[in-house]
């Protein structure tokens, strides 16, 4: 039996996971449900993910329920919940805002992590959430901990999450919603700012916002190149709905598609522009950007254009040149390198 470092800490406290409806958030894709089964042959388990891709490989498993959203809605009452410590603190917070609703004054909570994760200050991030916070065990290089929210009856209200902010490219001024765990969530970031000033004169017809965050490029693109039929795609939950609801501040409109890497892209577009995420949870990864980059030219119109911006470390022009050609650098500015490349067929 397979199980992550993450689930193994978790096995060792076998005691704590009897439960008859155990609610797993963000967890890796293992044997852990399981092991909860083998615990409470009756129990009825619910993966909940914001991230596309192990909402994916959670369906594998016909025997669990499985939701992909931005934030957990159900009448039912979970009497265990356990959490992969996020890389966003900001993150865990929304998440047990989000919680208040589907649990009881007994539910027991279990949030476990990597050690490097930041997950041992979480007595601070959490004292004003929980009865209490009590480390159970560590192992694997992770740290379980028990806790136990303090307010059941709060009304969770997605609104009071989004953090706004308004970005200036130009003459060009637009308003920025962003949801807790969304990249550049507080302000603009310099890739995107980079990629913004050196974007190709003309940009029109059918274009594909790649990663899109909370939707900036997309956003400055409806408002600059009023010719243009946007599509925005993303891993995360958080992200695309922090890009409608941006597009809907400025006016815009635009398709939202949830994808890991590009498996869930079916159309053919005149442009794709990225600024393409290369961390994922607390490690370096690069595997979903250069599966994008390999398998983008299928997914462009003849003469089609893909612009990306990526920190100048990162070795992309090799792998954009062998799947589309010769590729471009239109700019190298503050640690980040514009890259351009035109589909010739």
């Amino acid at each position: 039996m397979y199980l992550s470092n993450l689930s193994q800490v978790l096995i060792r406290n076998e005691s704590l996971l009897l439960a008859t409806t155990p609610l797993l958030i963000n967890m890796p894709n293992d044997e852990l449900s399981q092991s909860l089964t083998s615990l409470n042959k009756e129990c009825d388990i619910t993966y909940f993910d914001n991230n596309f891709e192990l909402h994916q490989q959670h369906q594998q498993n016909q025997q669990c329920h499985c939701v992909f959203a931005a934030h957990y809605q159900t009448q039912k009452k979970h009497d265990l919940v356990i959490i992969q410590f996020p890389k966003s603190k900001q993150e865990l917070l929304f998440t047990f805002a989000m919680l208040a609703q589907c649990s009881t004054a007994e539910t027991r909570i279990l949030i476990v992590g990597e050690n490097k994760s930041g997950i041992k200050s979480i007595n601070k991030l959490l004292k004003e959430q929980t009865n209490f916070c009590d480390k159970i065990d560590s192992a694997r290089h992770c740290t379980l901990v028990e806790t136990q929210l303090s307010n059941h009856h709060r009304t969770f209200n997605l609104e009071e999450w989004f953090h706004y902010y308004n970005v200036a490219i130009g003459s060009l001024t637009f308003k920025v919603a962003a949801l807790p765990g969304v990249f550049s969530q507080a302000k603009l970031d310099t890739g995107t700012q980079v990629l913004l000033n050196n974007l190709p004169k003309e940009v029109t017809g059918k274009v594909l916002d790649f990663g899109c965050g909370a939707g900036v490029i997309a956003c400055y693109l409806g408002l600059s190149c009023s010719q243009s039929e946007l599509t925005l795609a993303d891993v995360s939950a958080l992200a695309l709905v922090s890009s409608e609801k941006t597009l809907s501040l400025n006016g815009l409109t635009g398709k939202v598609i949830a994808t890991n890497s590009l498996s869930d892209i079916t159309e053919k577009y005149q442009h794709v522009i990225s600024n393409p995420p290369f961390h994922q949870g607390i490690k370096t990864h690069y595997e979903a950007t250069e599966r994008f980059l390999a398998g983008v030219k299928k997914h462009l119109n003849k003469q089609g254009s893909l612009t990306i911006v990526a920190n100048s470390f990162l070795k992309y022009q090799p792998i954009i040149e062998q799947s589309l050609g010769q590729t471009e650098i239109l700019a190298v500015e503050r640690g980040f390198t514009i890259y351009h490349a035109r589909l010739k067929r």
